[in-house]
């Protein structure tokens, strides 16, 4: 992936619902990009539009006027089809609710994607051992959700997100669900799989301090951005 070139763009990206006095402009003339190996949070209060940006970002919706580039394709331009093939091939998603099948182990959880895609057998299962290990989850391979915590089943998530190296990783309020040490363990492990692995993740948070394990800072306020601050690698560290 070409360093230089934005991974992620909105240009001047509206979001309109409903119509006349009933009309919500969710997102208004937002512009930003995002490039490749950067760990982002999307902040704001409810209502902001962090959401229904993380939805466009997700290709789970479109602009209603602008342009969303992802990779150099207007996602605008194609089909729902095509959108999902977009979701299936080059993002993973994390959620507050960790979504995971609780009658399955944790790996049979991580392959699920690769089944999708059609991945042979033995390749999904080395490849999803492989993404368990990577979030310290080596030794609970065959234990199911209920046999986990919820910061286990969480990292679970995580590997299942990254187990078809996707060029980008959202994460949509990923520590809601925890306690305050399971999300700090969380957000440590989003900052090593970035600074270790260069994978490019988008965390949407209310939390200042989840938020502070990011590099970069995009504040939305009435569906515009507020602020657009980078930190230090010593701010984000410390």
């Amino acid at each position: 992936m070409d360093a230089a070139r934005p991974v992620l763009a909105f240009r001047n990206v509206a979001k309109v619902y409903g119509e006349g006095d009933a009309e919500v402009r969710a997102l208004d003339g937002v512009d930003f990009e995002i490039y490749p190996g950067e760990f982002v949070a999307v902040m704001g209060a409810s209502g902001s539009g962090k959401s229904t940006t993380l939805n466009i970002l997700g290709c789970l919706d479109v602009p209603s006027s602008g342009t969303y580039d992802f990779m150099g394709v207007p996602v605008e331009t194609l089909d729902r089809k095509q959108r999902a093939l977009l979701r299936q091939n080059y993002l993973g998603f994390v959620f507050q609710g960790f979504n995971l099948l609780k009658r399955t182990t944790a790996l049979e959880n991580v392959e699920l994607p690769l089944i999708y895609r059609g991945t042979p057998a033995r390749e999904r299962r080395a490849l999803a051992e492989e993404a368990l290990r990577l979030v310290g989850l080596g030794d609970r391979m065959d234990h199911t959700s209920s046999e986990l915590s919820g910061g286990q089943q969480q990292r679970v998530a995580i590997a299942r997100a990254i187990v078809t190296s996707p060029a980008v990783m959202l994460a949509d309020e990923p520590t809601g669900n925890l306690d305050s040490q399971r999300s700090h363990e969380i957000m440590r492990l989003f900052r090593d799989l970035n600074a270790k692995r260069g994978i490019t993740i988008i965390v949407v948070t209310h939390e200042e301090d989840i938020a502070a394990y990011c590099r970069r800072h995009i504040r939305f306020k009435d569906g515009r951005i507020a602020s657009d601050d980078v930190r230090t690698p010593a701010e984000a560290a410390s």
